[in-house]
C-alpha cells in the first residue's frame, strides 16, 4: 500500500509542475485534465503527508524515552502519534478503494407508488419533494421528465433528472422499497395505514456509450395526461418510446416541444440499457444486492418513515433518526453518509479477505 501512496504523491508532484508550465496553461482541454486528476488524487495524497508527518513524530518521541528527563512527556507523544499514524493508515485504506466511475455522474430517478392506493402516491408525491429539496439545497439542478398525477395531488409514477456533482455519489443508495406508517386524513378511528414506493436511482448515461439501433425502437406520440395543472397541453408533444428487443418503456411528457421530450427520453432510455448491460456483466456482491429495487410488496422495504413516532429507520444500516419532518424536508445527510460508510467498510472487509 506504502509503495503505491509514494508513486501517487511523486504524481502529484508531477502534475503539479506541469500545471505551472506556460505551454500547458495555455492548452484549455489540457489543463483541465490534468486538474481534474490534482483533484482526484490531492484527498489521498494529503492524508498520506499526514500520515508520514506523525510516523516522523513517533521516531523522534521514541528517541526522546532514554533521556530521563523527557521519558514520561516523549511516552504520552509516541502514543499520541501513533495513535494518529494508525487512524490515517485506516483512512488510507479507504481512499485507495477503486472509486465508483459512476459517481460523479447525473442521476435519473424515477419514483412509483406501490402498496396502498392513494397513501401510497401521497407518499410518492413526499418523496419526490424530499429529493428536489435535498437537490436544492444542494444548489444541483432538477429537471422533470415525467409525471403521473392524482387526483388528490398524489403520484402514481414519476422521472425526474438531477444534475450536479457527485449526484450519483451520494443518491444511488436511494434505490429500493420505501415505507411509510401514519394515520390518513380519510382514517376516522385513528387506525396507521402501511404503504410503499419505489425508488430507482440511475446514472445518466453518455450518448457515445450506449448506441441505440432506430430499428428497435417503436416511439409514439400522445397528448400529455395528468391530473391538470401546468403539466397538461393541449398538443401531441409528449413522447413514449419502446425498446423492442427488451420491451423497456420510458415516457417523457414534461416539456412543451416534442424535440425535448424525445431527447430526455432517448436519455432515459439510453441509462436504463446501460445499467441492465451492466448488471449482466458484472457479479453483484452481497451489499450491493441490497439495494436493488423489489416488488413493492412492504416486506423489501430499505427505509421506514413512521409519522407517529416522527422516526425514519434505514434497515440496512440499522440507522434510526427521530426528525422525520425535517428528512421529508430534505435534511438526508445523516441518512446518506451512515450507507456510504457501511458501504466503504464492506469494501474494506472484502479487500482485505482477498
Amino acid at each position: 500500500m506504502f509503495t503505491k501512496l509514494a508513486a501517487i504523491a511523486d504524481k502529484y508532484a508531477s502534475l503539479t509542475a506541469k500545471t505551472e508550465d506556460p505551454e500547458v496553461y495555455g492548452d484549455r482541454e489540457a489543463f483541465a485534465r490534468i486538474s481534474k486528476e490534482l483533484k482526484d488524487i490531492e484527498p489521498i495524497v494529503e492524508a498520506y503527508n499526514r500520515y508520514l508527518k506523525a510516523k516522523s513524530d513517533a521516531a523522534d518521541s521514541e528517541a526522546l524515552l532514554s533521556d530521563a528527563d523527557f521519558a514520561d512527556m516523549a511516552r504520552e507523544e509516541l502514543e499520541a502519534a501513533n495513535l494518529r499514524a494508525e487512524t490515517l493508515a485506516n483512512e488510507l485504506k479507504r481512499l485507495l478503494l477503486p472509486r465508483d466511475p459512476n459517481d460523479e455522474r447525473n442521476v435519473i430517478v424515477e419514483i412509483r407508488a406501490g402498496v396502498g392506493g392513494e397513501e401510497a402516491a401521497l407518499f410518492a408525491h413526499s418523496l419526490y419533494r424530499m429529493y428536489t429539496m435535498y437537490a436544492e439545497a444542494r444548489k444541483w439542478k432538477t429537471e422533470l421528465s415525467n409525471l403521473n398525477e392524482t387526483e388528490l395531488g398524489g403520484i402514481k409514477e414519476v422521472s425526474f433528472v438531477i444534475e450536479g456533482d457527485g449526484a450519483y455519489s451520494k443518491l444511488k443508495f436511494e434505490s429500493g422499497v420505501h415505507r411509510v406508517q401514519r394515520v390518513p386524513d380519510t382514517e376516522t378511528s385513528g387506525r396507521i395505514h402501511t404503504s410503499t414506493a419505489t425508488v430507482a436511482v440511475l446514472p445518466e448515461a453518455d450518448e457515445v456509450e450506449f448506441e441505440i439501433n432506430s430499428g428497435d425502437l417503436k416511439i409514439d406520440t400522445f397528448r400529455a395526461s395528468g391530473a391538470g395543472g401546468q403539466h397538461v397541453n393541449r398538443t401531441e408533444s409528449a413522447i413514449r418510446i419502446t425498446h423492442l428487443p427488451t420491451g423497456v418503456v420510458v415516457e417523457c411528457q414534461d416539456e412543451r416541444s416534442q424535440y425535448k421530450n424525445k431527447d430526455r427520453a432517448m436519455k432515459t432510455l439510453r441509462s436504463k440499457l446501460l445499467e441492465a448491460e451492466r448488471e449482466k456483466q458484472n457479479a453483484q456482491t452481497a451489499s450491493e444486492r441490497k439495494l436493488q429495487v423489489g416488488t413493492g410488496m412492504r416486506n423489501e422495504r430499505i427505509r421506514t418513515y413512521n409519522y407517529p413516532q416522527g422516526r425514519v429507520t434505514d434497515h440496512r444500516i440499522n440507522l434510526t433518526l427521530y426528525k422525520i419532518e425535517a428528512v421529508l424536508d430534505g435534511d438526508l445527510s445523516e441518512l446518506i453518509e451512515g450507507l456510504r460508510t457501511a458501504a466503504e467498510a464492506e469494501r474494506l472487509a472484502v479487500s482485505e479477505d482477498v
